[in-house]
């Protein structure tokens, strides 16, 4: 497993329990062994099987995680995802901070097929960087484990050039061409907001418009203009209801930022069923 997901693991489990578990410290004596059943309360698409089951390693202690489905897999509710046997003091300590994450994973990855199986074409359903601060390698492994496609991980990454770039700069072209020229190898996507900046990004050598916050009847005449010059990418406003139409228009990508800065964690539960004490 990434090094960075290991990480994180461990920087949430001394979050919550810096100085120990002070109830199941003193309630459960060692040896006592317990089974538990991890449970679907509603309907979604499972994601973050390996980091759920990572919190149980770094917690200690011997527990075997039996895995009755896999990432990307849809559930249903009531539906087993996992049958764990071991450890009782390990299943109470790891249960909070493994559920959270396998929620949280799970969530993004339900809203990500969704708003997949509304694409028409060749469109791809692509995620931005509103994800939880420290928490982005999970949150876009789970757009993919929806069958979503990741944007830029980072800054770093590609150059885009946005609104107060482009104010700061003065002009599309002299952003574009800047980026040109102190870059190389690295792809230039510039977002406008009407048809006049529309048409200054097409006549530069940027590879990616972003058509924010428009129309569908402008973006439909940005597209028939472009004439696959340059990929195009939708944003703004982009819910659910929107995406068949707007997917239909021609556009290549449909950025949605909603799949991880708001998305609402999936039911899952751990019941425990006891062993022996």
């Amino acid at each position: 497993m990434n090094q960075e997901i290991k990480d994180i693991i461990k920087q949430a489990l001394h979050e919550d329990m810096p100085q120990g578990d002070i109830t199941t410290d003193n309630l459960i004596p060692k040896g006592h062994t317990s089974s538990a059943y991890l449970l679907a309360k509603e309907a979604g698409v499972i994601s973050g099987l390996e980091v759920f089951k990572e919190v149980f390693h770094q917690v200690g202690g011997d527990c075997v995680i039996l895995f009755l489905t896999s990432d990307g897999q849809s559930v249903i509710p009531n539906e087993l995802i996992a049958k764990i046997t071991g450890d009782t003091a390990t299943i109470l300590k790891a249960e909070r901070v493994a559920l959270n994450l396998l929620q949280r994973m799970s969530g993004i990855a339900t809203v990500t097929r969704r708003c997949v199986n509304e694409i028409v074409g060749d469109c791809k359903i692509l995620d931005t960087r509103k994800t939880t601060p420290n928490l982005r390698i999970l949150e876009k492994q789970a757009v993919v484990d929806g069958g979503g496609t990741n944007h830029r991980y980072c800054l770093s990454d590609m150059v885009m050039i946005k609104d107060n770039h482009i104010d700061a700069v003065g002009s599309i072209t002299e952003a574009v061409r800047l980026s040109k020229q102190k870059t190389k190898g690295v792809k230039i996507e510039v977002e406008v907001e009407n048809m006049k900046q529309f048409d200054e990004a097409l006549a530069t050598d940027c590879d990616i418009i972003m058509l924010d916050n428009m129309s569908n009847e402008l973006m439909r005449e940005c597209v028939l203009k472009n004439q696959h010059r340059k990929q195009l990418e939708a944003s703004g406003n982009m819910s659910l209801e929107r995406i068949k139409e707007v997917s239909s228009l021609g556009v290549d990508f449909i950025s949605i930022g909603a799949l991880t800065h708001s998305v609402k964690a999936l039911d899952i539960s751990l019941k425990f069923h006891l062993l022996e004490k």
